[in-house]
């Protein structure tokens, strides 16, 4: 199917769109760390069950395995926990933007270590798509202004650095033979909850970061539709979309979900889109247009 890589990525920005807003309302209530761990169990969960009852393949080479595994603990838990320390920092309007590195750092790397090389109106469409992103992040009010400091920022780059690097060493087990991306999806969560698992675990210990969210039944439910739509769809869509075509055009595509998410901040939140948000959605929409023509 022509744009296989290309729709999945979009697909990708959709699923996380709306995860992201549950995400969002659930930490509120409950707290970063619970829903992050949480949301990693119950996706690893609803993927074990979605491999056993579809019969679905975990056969992967010993370096197939490693490395998907190896990705899930840099995208998943490394990439991922500094993405909820910097909306912590410095909000998620700030983080959102220093997030756009990502593709960047991802297709500077693909280059010399995958061989993908872009052509002009590729880079050119990479460029006109982050600027569509950067104009929506910079004019959408993301609430109470929180101070700027080098440390959020610092947490920012680790994420998207974080999120590149998981996407590279992704395709690199891709490249090495044929992977359902749901399996591959099972495994990059179970080696992040090898990590994310012992830390949510201490931090209950010292902090009982855990009860909130365990006495809260909306916040659970929220997690539960970000886990489905986040962790489970989103991530097995952006690993079909890594595989398809080049990692820095998936990533860029995936970094549309600002964008995506406007018409969902309008209806639930009744948030007022301004000109600059719609012209710049609009430039978005344009670059993406670049990179499929290109």
């Amino acid at each position: 199917m022509p744009y296989t890589g290309e729709l999945s990525a979009l697909a990708t920005a959709a699923c996380w769109s709306i995860s992201s807003i549950a995400f969002a309302s659930a930490t509120a209530r409950a707290g970063a760390i619970a829903v992050n761990v949480t949301r990693l169990v119950l996706a690893a969960v609803f993927l074990a069950l979605t491999v056993a009852f579809a019969g679905l393949s975990l056969r992967l080479s010993a370096s197939q395995a490693a490395l998907l595994a190896l990705s899930g603990i840099i995208g998943l838990a490394f990439g991922d926990s500094f993405l909820f320390k910097a909306f912590q920092e410095v909000g998620a309007r700030v983080a959102m933007l220093v997030m756009a590195l990502s593709p960047g750092v991802a297709a500077l790397l693909a280059w010399p270590l995958l061989g993908d090389h872009l052509s002009p109106p590729a880079i050119a469409g990479i460029l006109v798509t982050l600027g569509g992103v950067a104009v929506v992040v910079l004019e959408r009010d993301a609430g109470p202004a929180v101070p700027l400091n080098v440390r959020g920022i610092w947490f920012g780059v680790l994420s998207a650095v974080g999120s590149a690097v998981g996407l590279i060493v992704a395709k690199m087990a891709f490249l090495q033979g044929e992977i359902n991306a749901f399996s591959a999806t099972f495994v990059r969560l179970l080696s992040s909850l090898l990590v994310m698992v012992p830390l949510g675990l201490a931090e209950q210990k010292s902090t009982g970061a855990f009860r909130p969210l365990a006495s809260d039944s909306r916040a659970l439910g929220l997690t539960a539709v970000g886990a489905v739509l986040g962790p489970f769809l989103g991530i097995a869509f952006s690993l079909i979309a890594v595989a398809r075509t080049e990692v820095g055009i998936a990533a860029t595509i995936m970094s549309t979900e600002p964008i995506l998410m406007l018409p969902l901040v309008r209806v639930i939140y009744h948030e007022r889109l301004t000109w600059k948000s719609i012209a710049g959605a609009c430039v978005a929409v344009l670059g993406i247009g670049i990179i499929f023509l290109r």
